[in-house]
């Protein structure tokens, strides 16, 4: 094992082998193995020329494999997580753009105040701007708040603004308030089954959402066929997990019975540590299959990359972040919409 302190190694992003371990009781995978299809019994050589020989793969190759099939109609994911910092606005980004490098047609709806998807995805987001807020405020249809991305084909965003702030106060009278944001999905031409919005449909519409369980949560969870629930390996996760899914449970009763919490990512995770290796054997058997084979591991890349207005899928595709969002976003395309 090559010790930390190593001089000459491509960057602290070289990953340790059990920061991409699949699942309990199976060989773990490396990233590197991840973009290069390898087996698990794979020949690391040594850490400087895996590095770089992912980053020519990944830039070259790994993104050029078979894409996913389209699904049959568009999926509305909503990825939520009342507690803060456990990857939602990353994993949101990461996997749209993954989604969108693959040949998918995806949207991102940012419904966060603090309009950290939009930064992510280089759009402008000042104030005065068209976005979420015209949408659930004003009903301007989404066709007029949508911009598209300008780092990636086959990505499109509506915006948030700090306006939106203000909006779970303007909507407190409105009438059906929690169906706002259903109401503009599903009026947009290119949201629907292949026989109503044609080959231009949107494949993915993915949600973020802000940390709380406020209105424009729930408008969102009333407007999602899937819900994605990011969890970072650690115990403090763990414990609102519960108020999430009775909220969740209450939205299927009384306003969207379509809602199926669908996929659970595993965030943040460090191999070295018994803790994460604890939550997520925990977390595997509670929820079974819901949960993506694929861990993201901890990545300075992927935290550097909104600072540069990028996604780590375009700011640094080799590293171990940005292959680990490539394959859980595999995984995602392979498992389809919950069966009703």
């Amino acid at each position: 094992m090559q010790a930390s302190g190593t001089s000459g190694q491509v960057s602290r992003e070289t990953p340790a082998p059990a920061a991409a371990q699949v699942s309990r009781g199976t060989t773990y995978r490396t990233a590197g193995q991840i973009a290069e299809g390898a087996p698990a019994d794979f020949d690391n050589t040594t850490p400087l020329a895996r590095a770089a020989e992912h980053v020519v793969r990944a830039r070259h190759g790994a993104l050029g494999r078979s894409a996913p099939a389209r699904p049959d109609a568009t999926r509305v994911m909503v990825v939520a997580n009342q507690k803060g910092g456990v990857g939602k606005t990353t994993s949101t980004v990461n996997l749209a753009a993954a989604l969108a490098q693959l040949g998918s047609r995806v949207l991102v709806i940012d419904l966060d105040p603090q309009g950290n998807a939009s930064t992510a995805l280089n759009v402008e987001h000042r104030r005065g701007v068209p976005s979420t807020y015209d949408l659930l405020v004003d009903n301007v249809p989404m066709a007029d708040v949508v911009t598209t991305c300008p780092d990636l084909e086959n990505l499109w965003v509506v915006p948030a603004t700090i306006d939106l702030a203000g909006a779970e106060i303007e909507l407190v009278s409105v009438v059906a308030r929690e169906n706002r944001l259903r109401r503009a999905i599903h009026a947009h031409p290119w949201v629907g089954t292949a026989a109503e919005a044609g080959e231009e449909r949107f494949d993915y519409v993915f949600v973020d959402c802000p940390p709380s369980l406020g209105l424009l949560t729930l408008n969102a969870l009333v407007a999602g066929d899937e819900m994605m629930i990011p969890i970072q390996a650690e115990y403090y996760a763990l414990e609102g997990l519960g108020q999430l899914l009775e909220t969740v449970e209450m939205v299927r009763k009384h306003l969207n019975p379509e809602l199926a919490v669908s996929t659970i990512l595993l965030t943040m995770y460090d191999g070295r540590t018994r803790l994460a290796a604890g939550v997520a054997e925990e977390v595997r058997e509670h929820f079974g299959s819901t949960v993506l084979k694929t861990m993201v591991p901890r990545s300075v890349r992927v935290s550097e990359a909104p600072s540069y207005g990028q996604t780590v899928m375009t700011y640094d595709p080799g590293s171990p972040g940005a292959l680990c969002y490539l394959e859980a976003a595999r995984e995602i395309a392979s498992k389809g919409a919950p069966q009703r």
